[in-house]
């Protein structure tokens, strides 16, 4: 059996055939950006929704009034509903491209960041904000809900996109502690002397 001797702020281990292995503790830190929750998620995207219903409100509609384009047609194929729907996925694409967030995400300090810690490539945004809303359609916004139940916050248009949402200025602290036993190096060492 063997016994641990506090030696000089490191662990040495005794051995019965008296070579001593000291234990080398090694700590590292490190920072990584925290991911966003669901909440704040939602308030963000909330704000984006007041924001792209203002815009069908201060400039699509009247331009379609000014040229007599019916309003009010509910259908899906309607000439608005189909403006509205470009005027959407371009927001999301675009901003989230050039700017790796929305109105909304820069009020609450989050932004989608790629997981491999690059940039975000069109591929990802694609089909992160468009591909991915188009599933996130499934009721009750299920697809969205996840986001609240993974390690990392990941919705299901982030794990198609391989995504993240973070926040900007908020880390977590990872540490990560290794240990090592290394031999002890006979401490009588002989000396030359003239």
């Amino acid at each position: 059996m063997s016994e641990f001797v506090q030696n000089d702020g490191e662990n040495v281990q005794e051995s019965p055939s008296s070579t001593q292995q000291r234990i080398v503790v090694q700590q590292t830190e490190s920072y990584v950006q925290k991911a966003a929750g669901f909440w704040i998620r939602f308030w963000a995207y909330t704000v984006d929704l007041l924001v792209l219903s203002s815009i069908g409100m201060l400039l699509v509609k009247p331009i379609f009034r000014l040229f007599s384009i019916d309003i009010n047609n509910p259908s899906w194929y309607a000439p608005i509903s189909i403006v509205t729907a470009v005027i959407f996925y371009l927001y999301f694409v675009l901003m989230t491209k050039f700017f790796a967030q929305t109105i909304g995400k820069m009020i609450f300090g989050i932004r989608v960041i790629p997981k491999n810690k690059g940039k975000l490539t069109w591929g990802n945004v694609i089909f992160r904000e468009w591909i991915g809303r188009l599933i996130s359609i499934i009721p009750f916004n299920l697809p969205y809900i996840v986001a609240a139940f993974t390690p990392k916050k990941q919705a299901i248009h982030d794990y198609i996109a391989d995504t993240l949402v973070v926040h900007e200025n908020t880390y977590d602290k990872k540490e990560k502690v290794s240990y090592k036993q290394v031999p002890v190096a006979n401490e009588l060492q002989e000396t030359n002397e003239f």
